[in-house]
Order: structure tokens, then C-alpha cells, then sequence
């Protein structure tokens, strides 16, 4: 199992709707990324007004349910780091933006 420094770092999350999201930074500790086949989403989102998590965080990705993406191994993602953004519904929405089919 990969230790929590070695799991890739969201780098950005630009869905503003998000309790998570403090300035396009994820405050996470952690986040899932789910979904079904062509929507890679991000199962931690949570749609509130109010702002949670940690004070000081690097979000990491600690689990990848998407058997489909090139960067999954394991239920683990490998790739170096991920973007979350708005879903292809609308921004209520967020998915993995690093997604690849493969």
C-alpha cells in the first residue's frame, strides 16, 4: 500500500461550490474518485455553503474506484498529481479532470 506522501497531491480544484474548496485549493484530507463510465467523479464533494476540512492541507488521492483509467493500479491512482473541476452537467458537479480512458 502506497504510504499518504506518495499518493499523488491535488493540485487544483476549480469547483467553487464545494465545501472543500478554499480558493481553488482542496482541504481534503483526502479524496475518492468514483463515478460510472464517462464521468470520472469526485466522490468526497460535497455541495454546502459551508467550508470544512483542514486548516492547512495537501489534498491526496486515497482511493480511484475507476478500473477504466490508465492511471489506476491497484484501486490506487499513480498518476504524479490531479485537477478536479466541474462535471459535464454543470458545476454542482466535480470529476477528476486527470481522468484517461485506457
Amino acid at each position: 500500500m502506497t504510504s499518504v506522501l506518495e499518493m499523488p497531491e491535488v493540485t487544483e480544484c476549480s469547483v467553487t461550490g464545494c465545501g472543500y474548496n478554499h480558493d481553488h485549493d482542496c482541504h481534503a484530507g483526502a479524496v475518492t474518485i468514483g463515478g460510472v463510465p464517462g464521468d470520472a467523479e469526485c466522490a468526497t464533494f460535497i455541495p454546502l455553503g459551508t467550508k470544512g476540512g483542514l486548516d492547512k492541507v495537501v489534498a491526496h488521492v486515497g482511493a480511484c474506484q475507476r478500473m477504466d483509467c490508465v492511471h489506476n493500479q491497484d484501486l490506487e491512482c499513480t498518476a504524479t498529481a490531479i485537477r478536479v473541476g466541474a462535471g459535464p452537467q454543470d458545476d454542482a458537479h466535480a470529476d477528476c479532470l486527470t481522468f484517461s480512458e485506457g
